[in-house]
């Protein structure tokens, strides 16, 4: 008679399917999780060329380089209320309305880049107008601005234009 012995030898294959499962559930987990992050950077990247979109262009409706991006939020050059944004964004990549600037030689802002750091994952297939991105090292050689008067992003005098400092501290 063998009551308890195979009991006994039964119980550690379902200990051992219990790990398994556990392991396999922690790897599918794990890899999801992985997915969801590359997912979300790419749509972080993709809300950033929207959001730089829209500050090339108040660049470029800004007649003469703005001294301060708080200059693109109301015009008193013109009379009227001329609105170049409504207001700075936040940058999807790093979550604050903190901006890199690139500056020409009176000192006006012709270029707006992205202080996050990594590198993209969007390296391919830009649009013409962003073609310059394509195989970029860093979120920072994504430049929106005046293609005129924009400078290499290497050989740029930068700055960075923190919202809650009256001048900005240079890099």
């Amino acid at each position: 008679m063998q009551t308890g012995d195979s009991r006994r030898r039964q119980g550690g294959y379902a200990y051992l399917l219990l790990l398994l499962a556990v392991a396999v559930t922690g790897a599918a987990s794990s890899a999801a999780v992985q997915i969801g992050a590359t997912e979300s950077r790419r749509d972080a990247e993709r809300h950033l060329l929207t959001i730089g979109n829209g500050l090339q262009q108040a660049l470029l409706d800004h007649a003469a380089p703005p001294k301060e991006l708080d200059d693109l939020l109301k015009d008193n050059r013109v009379p009227g209320l001329k609105r170049h944004l409504r207001r700075v964004p936040i940058d999807p990549l790093t979550g604050r309305d903190t901006w890199g600037l690139v500056r020409d030689g009176q000192g006006g802002i012709v270029g707006i880049y992205s202080l996050a750091k990594g590198t993209p994952i969007k390296r391919t297939g830009f649009e013409s107008r962003w073609a310059h991105f394509e195989q970029a090292n860093s979120y920072q050689a994504w430049v929106f601005g005046k293609r005129t008067t924009l400078m290499a992003p290497s050989a740029a005098p930068r700055d960075i234009q923190r919202r809650d400092a009256p001048m900005p501290q240079l890099r």
